[in-house]
């Protein structure tokens, strides 16, 4: 299966940097082709409601930024991971725009999805939970897991353990 991970992410080698890379090695050794896009280090724009997309651009972004690189990907991955830093109970900034620039092509082509969210405090989680499942009910699409991670050591064996396994568990689609 064609994974593709949107890290949301801007601090290279962070809790949720760390975590990706666990599952991104679980998933390989399951024989599943993963690419990690490091999302919250490109300049990604938010959604301008200008319709554009849905109009003259038939289904193209009249923004020309970094989401230009994604849009092929979204289009061919299987299965989208979405992971994230929890920043005052939402998404980080730069994936939050990444998703609502989904809007231009329309949903993508991916059927499973997964979530992994990184926090420094407990219960945290509830609106970004709340936002994916809702994403997934919209695209008709399967949960194939929800990880979240608080505190300081995020990045002990324990849990790159665990992130691994849960890499590893992804069925093909």
């Amino acid at each position: 299966m064609k994974i593709l991970i949107l890290n949301g992410s801007a601090r290279r080698g962070g809790n949720t940097s760390a975590l990706v890379e666990a599952f991104r090695e679980g998933a390989e050794s399951a024989g599943h082709v993963v690419e990690i896009a490091n999302v919250g280090c490109m300049k990604i724009n938010g959604c301008l409601g200008c319709e554009y997309c849905h109009g003259k651009g038939e289904g193209k972004c009249i923004q020309a930024d970094d989401m230009q690189g994604l849009y092929p990907k979204l289009s061919s991955a299987e299965m989208v991971v979405i992971a994230s830093p929890v920043h005052y109970w939402s998404f980080s900034g730069q994936l939050q725009s990444c998703i609502t620039r989904w809007y231009a092509p329309g949903q993508p082509s991916a059927k499973k999805y997964a979530l992994i969210l990184s926090s420094g405090s407990e219960g945290v989680y509830d609106a970004i939970i709340s936002q994916y499942k809702s994403i997934l009910e919209y695209f008709g699409a399967e949960d194939c897991g929800i990880k979240t991670f608080a505190g300081e050591d995020q990045k002990n064996a324990t849990n790159l353990d665990a992130m691994r396994a849960f890499g590893k568990s992804m069925r093909n689609a």
